[in-house]
């Protein structure tokens, strides 16, 4: 059961009734430097009238140095403090295993060194400092040379004596402005494959980064942006805060008709934009799924699509419902090509 409940009176927005909006960036707000269409101006009108807040798995700079560039992208009331970031979330799970002061190994860039050092840790790069945790994180310049460290580190199991892995987070790919590229969990599954450790994570899908967020804006119907099942979508699930995924990021329409039980969002946009439009309820009638103009059946293994209706998002509102409601895995139907058409926008 959501925490926050789940808003679907007829003819409502996504924002309808939401107090405060938490977005992912990468993917939802900016991919690279460069902003996403629709995403600026959409977000600053929704903070007219609530609050927002940015909540980020990329560890690789600080909270001040986000902000800026989202002031710079034109969100020009944002200050460091709206920005959660899986660094902060980490020094949580840090102070839950390791002594005040401690010596801990990073990969990483700045932001989750700036984070460690206001946590009052030693920070080190090197293995044969006797660090207390290795603490992983991503950052463009990581190479070869501190994923060794952090393999030497991590090279006894914790069970067995050896020192703690964080990971803020494991995106296997991050949106950048010429394309996807690898993301921490890339990386983090590169000193795995060395050491046969699993690290303890600590940021999206895990529920702390959410906690954070609610408790710091004192949110009592937050709603979070993100474009990614597997981290934003099923995080938001887990934590009980209602969810929409954006078209504007990772995942695409075929993923999300192919979407798990714990990862489906409450609203699936084509940007954000749509968030101040109403959102069509999905109907079903003689075991036909209808959203706007598309109608969508379940006949046996086949989905068929009935009506395509005026708009492509629409059609997959419509397909995902139909799916979604069998309680059947993608994999045991037909699907049409045409259901996960995509012309939506890319990073």
């Amino acid at each position: 059961m959501a925490l926050f409940g789940r808003r679907s009176a007829p003819g409502a927005s996504p924002l309808d009734g939401v107090d405060t909006v938490l977005a992912d960036l990468d993917g939802v707000v900016y991919a690279g430097h460069k902003p996403i269409p629709h995403a600026i101006e959409s977000l600053n009108r929704a903070g007219e009238t609530r609050r927002l807040g940015y909540i980020t798995n990329n560890a690789s700079r600080t909270d001040a140095t986000v902000a800026a560039q989202l002031r710079d992208l034109g969100l020009a009331s944002t200050r460091p403090e709206d920005v959660v970031t899986s660094p902060q979330a980490a020094m949580r799970l840090l102070a839950e295993r390791i002594a005040p002061g401690s010596t801990v190994l990073v990969v990483g860039g700045d932001g989750l060194v700036d984070e460690l050092r206001k946590a009052g840790f030693v920070v080190t790069r090197s293995a044969d400092d006797a660090p207390a945790a290795v603490v992983q994180g991503f950052a463009p310049d990581v190479g070869w040379t501190q994923l060794a460290e952090a393999a030497f580190a991590l090279a006894l199991p914790e069970e067995e004596g050896g020192i703690p892995w964080i990971a803020t987070n494991t995106d296997w790919t991050i949106p950048q402005s010429r394309g996807v590229a690898p993301g921490n969990g890339t990386l983090v599954s590169a000193v795995h494959t060395a050491v046969g450790r699993l690290a303890t994570v600590a940021g999206k899908p895990e529920t702390p980064i959410f906690d954070e967020a609610v408790s710091r804006f004192g949110a009592k119907s937050p709603l979070f942006l993100g474009d990614r099942l597997d981290t934003d979508i099923l995080g938001a699930a887990r934590a009980g805060i209602p969810s929409a995924v954006v078209l504007t990021g990772i995942d695409r329409p075929k993923h999300i008709l192919a979407s798990p039980s714990d990862a489906r969002p409450t609203y699936i946009l084509s940007d954000l934009s749509e968030l101040f439009e109403p959102y069509p309820a999905a109907t079903v009638a003689n075991g036909v799924v209808t959203v706007g103009g598309a109608k969508v059946a379940i006949d046996g293994p086949d989905v068929r699509i009935l009506a395509t209706g005026d708009r492509q998002i629409d059609l997959l509102r419509a397909g995902a419902a139909a799916i979604w409601d069998t309680g059947r895995a993608i994999f045991g139907f037909r699907v049409p090509e045409q259901l996960y058409a995509d012309p939506f926008h890319r990073p």
